[in-house]
């Protein structure tokens, strides 16, 4: 252990375990938001992963690449998290989750054409998409505290 770490109390970086932490991070919010949209129940047009992945490849995609664009967009915000934030902090978890939603609010959906937080769709989507980035800063606080313990 380095002096350091010692002192700060931060935990140790691991990439496998970084890399497992986004795993569970991209995981918990798609496994309550697949089957939104298989049932036909999210407000959203399509899934902001594969519109996103639909936009930059320029043409229609199978969901698994949508859900592949998710895993690697959140392993690229678990990264930031672990490097530049505090894992393991609760606090900084959720304040990345709710800086996202505003990113998706604000850049994303009027990129998709869904309009000013998806208000030419519905206002529905703002809480429908409140709830997955909820669940992503739960899951990267709770993931990161189990798998990257302080020394």
């Amino acid at each position: 252990m380095t002096a350091q770490s010692a002192t700060t109390s931060t935990p140790t970086l691991s990439w496998p375990r970084t890399v497992v932490v986004g795993l569970i991070t991209a995981v918990i919010p798609s496994l309550f938001m697949v089957p939104m949209f298989k049932l036909g129940l999210s407000p959203m047009p399509a899934p902001p992963s594969l519109e996103f992945a639909e936009m930059v490849l320029g043409r229609d995609l199978p969901m698994p690449v949508g859900l592949l664009f998710h895993l690697l967009y959140v392993m690229l915000w678990t990264i930031v998290y672990v490097l530049f934030l505090k894992p393991g902090s609760l606090k900084a978890a959720l304040g990345l989750a709710g800086l996202l939603w505003v990113g998706v609010l604000f850049v994303f959906f009027p990129l998709f054409g869904w309009g000013l937080a998806g208000t030419s769709v519905s206002v529905k989507l703002i809480p429908a998409s409140f709830i997955p980035h909820l669940l992503f800063g739960l899951a990267l606080w709770g993931s990161s505290r189990w798998l990257m313990p302080k020394d």
